[in-house]
């Protein structure tokens, strides 16, 4: 029976680790490294992505599982850091070794953004995803005649392109006026219906940028915090203080996001509840600190509010 469970352990295993990494999911896992280092260094995320695929069969490559090395950079003369031996070109080739996925992206762009052989690259417009390709091809980069056509094909295909964007996961909320009556509700155009149900307005569609006094950004699920504390230039830590977030990582939602201090209150006296929310989601639609607004209403920071209540902002 022993015998019988080991064999069947052992296959489940092998079928395990027999799975491999999709292209879908390597860019699911690594865009938010891409669009960081594109707004550090000028390299397009697209192309970044799209050399990461092939470089590394799209994360299953036997170089990249043993040196977190995504982008084929061999050792030169001037790598000081830990090395390990692949056959590419030629057999028992040196290649650079990372501890982490981060450090190989950083690097990738650093190699690129520092050769004089790569510098005609940063003098094309960023979203000339082809000029990049052909560029990368004729500096040297690549041994292989169609790396260029097999980079383009993975932008295209997996629509690499729209990482390309700037603002990509960031997108400016709008600030609806208020009318000024007592009492007043706060009337703030949030996915979803304004509260005395005019208009309906989505997060993002107009270009104004600000919420009670404050300057705010529209951050969609799943984007870096690290990349918003990074394209803003302020510190991390400072970003999670500012929003009442407790962890880093990627938001689990959308979400309104902060780059100041928010107001002790809002600027209108009421807010009802649209649907069921948490405080701290109504204390970022309205820019106000959620320790004050947990005081003024007698609530636990991090309570459900039912739909139809009405909270105090002031």
């Amino acid at each position: 029976m022993k015998i019988i469970l080991m064999i069947v352990f052992i296959f489940c295993s092998n079928v395990i680790f027999a799975q491999k990494i999709t292209p879908e999911m390597y860019i699911d896992i690594y865009k938010d490294a891409a669009v960081a280092e594109m707004k550090r260094s000028g390299v397009p995320a697209s192309i970044t992505l799209a050399q990461g695929i092939l470089e590394t069969e799209s994360g299953n490559s036997e170089l990249v599982k043993k040196s977190n090395n995504h982008f084929g950079i061999k050792c030169k003369a001037n790598w000081t850091g830990e090395t390990v031996r692949h056959t590419d070109d030629a057999a028992n080739e040196c290649f650079r070794k990372y501890s982490k996925a981060a450090e190989s992206y950083k690097d990738h762009s650093d190699f690129l953004k520092t050769s004089s052989r790569y510098s005609s690259l940063f003098e094309l417009n960023p979203t000339d995803y082809k000029g990049w390709a052909y560029g990368l091809k004729k500096a040297g980069y690549a041994t292989n005649p169609k790396y260029p056509q097999i980079v383009i094909s993975n932008i295209e295909k997996y629509n690499l392109q729209q990482y390309d964007d700037s603002n990509f996961g960031l997108k400016t909320f709008t600030d609806v006026t208020q009318k000024q009556a007592e009492p007043t509700y706060a009337k703030l155009a949030y996915v979803g219906k304004v509260l005395d149900g005019e208009d309906e307005i989505t997060a993002g569609i107009k270009n104004a940028d600000k919420i009670n006094g404050l300057k705010a950004i529209y951050a969609s699920a799943g984007t870096s915090l690290i990349a918003i504390a990074t394209s803003a230039n302020i510190d991390l830590a400072k970003l999670l203080d500012y929003n009442d977030l407790t962890s880093d990582g990627l938001l689990k939602e959308n979400q309104i996001i902060y780059f100041e201090k928010k107001n002790k209150q809002g600027n209108a006296d009421l807010y009802k509840v649209i649907e069921d929310e948490s405080l701290q989601i109504i204390s970022q639609k309205n820019a106000v600190q959620l320790k004050q607004l947990s005081q003024l209403n007698n609530m636990r920071e991090f309570i459900l509010i039912r739909k139809g209540s009405v909270i105090k902002l002031r």
